[in-house]
């Protein structure tokens, strides 16, 4: 425990994914660690990441590839960003209107769980529209440097469809992916839990795929905080993360109607319960005539170890930046990245926590392409024919 009660100010997203900080708060573990807590909502990865980097919060709830993108200065400022704690693995999810669903479900030719049969039958759409000479599909992803926009990306290159050239990518903040379906300015997403669900809700969108489909582990949701800040404050870092870890274990084990409750409540994600507590059980209505599809491992937050940051998935998101020309391929990026995961803060503060499980082929299990191996990131890329490194 700290000497002092430490004030900090944290940023976030209203995402079931900051389950365990929102928990850590509110059920009191931060402050039985010594520290007040003020958490603040933002509602754009843009803001959340330049108050970060500027000093107006101390820590953040932030996408991972964020984190690896001001280490590099890429995108942006070079701000070093260190990410002692992984809040989120996996928990995203690729969601289509009923009318981009229905074309694609015409031209499909497999299984439609199968994410190589369904990025196939996106590009025959895409191949029918240009013949027809209509508008390109337009996809939201919440940001450039985010899991959402390497997901999708990743997906639609492995049927053949250059996301670049073929259709339009554009960014919008999560809470706003729903609305812009409705409205018909996109024609799908890639967002976190709980929105592809309010979609489906709503009857405006199909769940196609969970993140996991695609990528067996993928870092989602880091706290960051500026390295200078995590050296500098060695004792408040280990009190937040052992209470992340305490508020996470809870969330893993206390009644989930309690956690979704919780989570429900306006100053938090604040969308209805039961759609929260769907995603916390892996549990989720993906078609508006109520089809439902289940994953345990849909969102973890603590499970299978996956609270430990592991460099291996900071390179990986490197090489995704890398793939689509946001950054450079050199050996000095690439430890630059993976030094940004930071596992020695993690273990220092947590030496008994759980172990992750090793990895069974990669550490991200992609349902397409080359296993990744962070020796040689020039070979790894060099295997895919749509790129633009």
């Amino acid at each position: 425990m700290t000497a002092e009660r430490e004030h900090l100010r944290i940023g976030f997203i209203p995402l079931a994914d900051a389950a365990s900080l929102f928990v850590a708060v509110d059920k009191g573990f931060a402050a039985q660690e010594g520290l007040d807590v003020e958490l603040v909502q933002e509602v754009s990865w843009s803001n959340v990441r330049d108050k970060l980097n500027i000093g107006m919060f101390d820590a953040a709830h932030l996408l991972a590839p964020i984190a690896v993108a001001s280490s590099l200065g890429v995108g942006h400022v070079k701000t070093p960003i260190v990410a002692p704690y992984n809040l989120a693995m996996n928990g995203n999810a690729i969601t289509v209107s009923p009318t981009l669903h229905e074309a694609m479900r015409a031209r499909l030719d497999g299984d439609a769980l199968d994410p190589l049969a369904t990025a196939r039958a996106l590009a025959r759409v895409v191949a029918d529209r240009k013949a027809a000479q209509a508008e390109p599909l337009t996809f939201g992803m919440t940001f450039p440097f985010s899991g959402h926009n390497y997901q999708l990306r990743y997906w639609m290159a492995a049927g053949g469809v250059d996301p670049d050239e073929d259709v339009r990518l554009v960014v919008l903040p999560p809470p706003y992916m729903v609305g812009s379906l409705a409205q018909g300015h996109v024609d799908g997403f890639c967002v976190g839990a709980p929105w592809n669900s309010v979609a489906v809700d709503l009857g405006v969108g199909h769940i196609l795929h969970f993140s996991v489909e695609l990528f067996s582990r993928c870092a989602e949701k880091s706290l960051a905080m500026r390295e200078h800040f995590a050296l500098e404050h060695p004792n408040v870092v280990a009190a937040l993360l052992r209470a992340l870890h305490r508020a996470a274990r809870f969330v893993a084990e206390a009644d989930p109607h309690e956690i979704a409750a919780l989570l429900a409540r306006p100053d938090r994600v604040g969308v209805d319960a039961q759609v929260i507590l769907r995603t916390l059980q892996g549990r989720l209505k993906v078609t508006p005539d109520g089809a439902t599809r289940e994953n345990a491992r849909y969102l973890l937050l603590g499970q299978e170890g996956a609270e430990r940051p592991d460099p291996t998935q900071a390179a990986w998101l490197y090489a995704q930046m890398a793939r689509w020309g946001q950054a450079p391929v050199s050996p000095a990026h690439l430890d630059a990245a993976k030094n940004v995961f930071r596992a020695d803060l993690f273990d220092a503060a947590l030496p008994s926590a759980t172990a992750p499980p090793p990895p069974t082929g990669d550490a991200i299990g992609a349902f397409s392409g080359p296993v990744f191996d962070d020796r040689d990131i020039g070979a790894y890329l060099s295997a895919f024919p749509i790129r633009r490194a």
